[in-house]
């Protein structure tokens, strides 16, 4: 995976400052933030940054800010936190803004975007381009009361678990998979029938034979949900989500009763928590692989004519949905202008990826 040290230097930087310069003194009225979540506090990169938050907020504010965690469906169900956090039934909410692309279909673009970017070109473009700015925009065109704050971030992920090998496009023809966000339109162009079911159903789903296959996240929050019990074939790359960007939605009257300090320290805490959620995330990865062969599980990395195969495929969806949404097209083309020129940096400054 290419370096990215000095996005995560600044991220770490920027968080000290809030931590040493932000201080309860300009916070004095206490703020509990009430969070449902998208993803069980127990998966690791997925569900322990936003605990990871709470921690930190409560520490860093001397308990004037406090988070409480409600585990997914406990209080809302994961697919209807933005509706929740909008009206102030709750007043913030945690989750990948990819589940709410059946309402505004720029939001996929903001959750995982196939083919890239990476995690560090992602938040170059959310922090230092338009990314943020947009992201923003797009709930507050489509009239959702949320401030959106980017919160967490994985790097890449598997992008399939199959009981046979996918050799060619042919042989995912006909298959029922589960699949996210971008990827999944992809998959249908492919042949393949896709549904995006939540974590805890993949395994039943897959046991029961409801579906033949699945992707869900990295090798270590896929060993917690026991895939490789019945799968046998784990294919990388993730070319569906190289990165995925996680969010916390703030209703917007309860954002603008907190003093701009208060809203300096959410903040630059959801900034932290991107280096530590990626952190995370690549430190735990490599010792769930290297025990594949002991789980029965064979590894394998997509060959060329697959990878050209999807590629082709992301081509012409970018292609259908930006001329079905303005929206959408106005955000792919500032994340593509922002790629193009990243490129002549990408090009020239990292050793090529060697297998």
């Amino acid at each position: 995976m290419k370096k990215f040290t000095k996005s995560v230097i600044s991220a770490a930087v920027l968080a000290g400052v809030a931590a040493t310069a932000i201080m309860p003194a300009q916070a004095a009225d206490k703020m509990l933030l009430k969070t449902p979540i998208a993803f069980g506090s127990h998966l690791p990169a997925l569900g322990t940054p936003i605990v990871w938050v709470a921690d930190q907020l409560k520490l860093v504010t001397d308990g004037k800010i406090k988070m409480k965690i409600y585990e997914p469906g406990k209080l809302v169900s994961p697919p209807e936190i933005l509706d929740a956090v909008s009206s102030g039934k709750v007043n913030s909410g945690y989750a990948t803004a990819g589940y709410w692309q059946g309402k505004m279909p720029a939001a996929a673009i903001f959750s995982a975007v196939p083919f890239g970017p990476e995690a560090g070109e992602y938040m170059a473009w959310m922090y230092y381009g338009n990314g943020l700015k947009l992201y923003q925009e797009m709930y507050d065109t489509s009239g959702f009361n949320v401030k959106v704050i980017p919160c967490a971030i994985i790097s890449p992920e598997t992008s399939g678990w199959f009981n046979k090998e996918i050799n060619t496009p042919a042989d995912l023809k006909g298959l029922n998979m589960r699949f996210f966000g971008l990827g999944a339109s992809v998959m249908e162009k492919m042949g393949v029938s896709t549904s995006q079911l939540p974590g805890g159903e993949i395994f039943g789903a897959l046991e029961k034979g409801a579906i033949d296959a699945s992707e869900f996240s990295q090798p270590a929050i896929d060993q917690r949900l026991g895939f490789h019990k019945i799968m046998k074939y784990n294919y990388f790359p993730g070319w569906h989500q190289q990165a995925t960007i996680f969010e916390l939605l703030v209703n917007k009257d309860a954002w603008g009763k907190m003093s701009a300090g208060q809203q300096a320290t959410v903040e630059n805490t959801c900034k932290a928590s991107m280096t530590n959620a990626i952190a995370e995330g690549e430190a735990m990865q490599f010792p769930v692989m290297a025990k594949a062969k002991e789980n029965g599980v064979e590894i394998r990395y997509w060959n060329d004519t697959m990878l050209a195969a999807f590629e082709e495929k992301w081509d012409e969806v970018v292609v259908e949905k930006s001329a079905a949404d303005p929206f959408f097209k106005k955000v792919w083309d500032d994340l593509n202008t922002f790629r193009t020129g990243y490129n002549l940096w990408e090009s020239n400054a990292f050793l090529p990826r060697s297998r």
